[in-house]
């Protein structure tokens, strides 16, 4: 437990040694620290999990997961490590609220990032199911979008064919209705259409005449239809028409599978919002609460510290940097001094030697009067 109450207090950034005079601040900072390295433990897994993404497919993309991880979390921990660690308590509430605040909101920015890719896992399924939708729709507006295109290009093409389909048709029932009236002409059935007369005479052979002439045009239509939907397969072919279709429940599985961060981020946004448009609070409260839970974990060492009472711990380390400072500045007047002495000393020692300058010149002056 000694090692483990030690790596805490690594971790919320306290002066050691200092700490470990004051029994009553110990448990205060095992929880700063702790709370301190779980959140880059969540940090990691989320920076790990969203690199997952990014290398998708990738044969490394485990080994870039857990480097990036790594990485992301110790620098998570770092700046939490000291955005506690410069909080300082000598000074009012108001001025440690103040030198908190720029703190404060670099806390929330790293709980808004560090709290994303965890919402992703956390609504993976959900997510799936958005995405199959969202894919079975787009391919679904792709082929309307190809098959209005393809309807604009070929329109004389196509209305020719409606022609001649409402042409077949109609052929069709008249043929079947002459066929009719020809079996009664046939056999003896008397009707406005017919003669009454029984047998294969020259009122029947005439209906019959006119069926077959019917059943050519039929054929020629059938003919001509065939020819132009040769034509459209050809020319859907051509145009990439032929080779769309509807993804199947496999597709749409593999598809959701292979998905990048950033479609997974638009599904778990789009999960806030219903068919229609409106807001689904359901979804939105869950996500939003899990976003303030992290939000709220990661500014919990800077509010612990904030609120925490300025005990005995914070005095002495107060008291240790005053030292440290006095020290300081004693150490700079010291230097200071010493220069001053050392410039003083020089001043002093070019005084002297102009003085035996003039000495000396003024002697040789007094010499050569008296020589005179």
């Amino acid at each position: 437990m000694k090692k483990v109450t030690d790596f805490f207090w690594f971790c919320s950034g306290a002066h050691i040694d200092t700490l470990k005079r004051y029994p009553t601040e110990h448990n205060k900072y095992v929880g700063i620290g702790a709370t301190i390295f779980f959140t880059a433990l969540f940090a990691s897994l989320s920076g790990g999990y969203a690199m997952y993404f990014v290398f998708a497919g990738n044969p490394l993309a485990v080994i870039f997961a857990i480097l990036f991880g790594l990485i992301w979390g110790l620098a998570i921990f770092n700046m939490d490590r000291y955005i506690v660690a410069s909080i300082s308590k000598s000074g009012t509430t108001n001025q440690q609220v103040l030198q908190a605040t720029p703190r404060i909101l670099l806390a929330i920015m790293i709980g808004i990032v560090i709290s994303r890719p965890l919402e992703l896992k956390i609504f993976d399924k959900e997510i799936r199911e958005k995405l199959k939708t969202s894919y079975l729709n787009g391919q679904r507006s792709k082929i309307d979008t190809l098959n209005k295109t393809f309807a604009n290009k070929y329109v004389t093409e196509i209305n020719k064919t409606a022609e001649l389909k409402a042409e077949k048709d109609s052929l069709e029932k008249d043929i079947n209705r002459s066929r009719y009236i020809l079996n009664q002409e046939v056999f003896g059935d008397k009707t406005n259409q017919t003669s009454g007369i029984t047998g294969y005479g020259t009122y029947a052979k005439q209906k019959e005449s006119l069926v077959v002439q019917k059943e050519q045009r039929l054929e020629t239509l059938r003919k001509e239809l065939a020819g132009m939907d040769a034509f459209f397969a050809r020319r859907k072919d051509l145009d990439g028409l032929s080779d769309q279709r509807m993804f199947s429940g496999k597709q749409l599985d593999s598809l959701a599978n292979v998905a990048g961060f950033a479609d997974r981020n638009w599904a778990l946004g789009q999960l806030s919002f219903k068919e229609d448009g409106t807001r689904d609070m359901d979804n939105y409260l869950a996500i939003s609460f899990i976003g303030f839970l992290f939000i709220l974990f990661e500014c919990l060492p800077v509010f612990v510290k904030l609120m925490s009472n300025k005990g005995p711990y914070d005095i002495a380390l107060q008291n240790v940097d005053e030292t440290y400072i006095y020290k300081s500045d004693k150490t700079k007047d010291q230097d200071i001094a010493v220069t001053d002495g050392v410039h003083d000393t020089r001043v002093t020692t070019e005084i002297d030697k102009q003085k035996q300058i003039v000495t000396r010149s003024s002697i040789r002056e007094l010499e050569r009067h008296d020589w005179d």
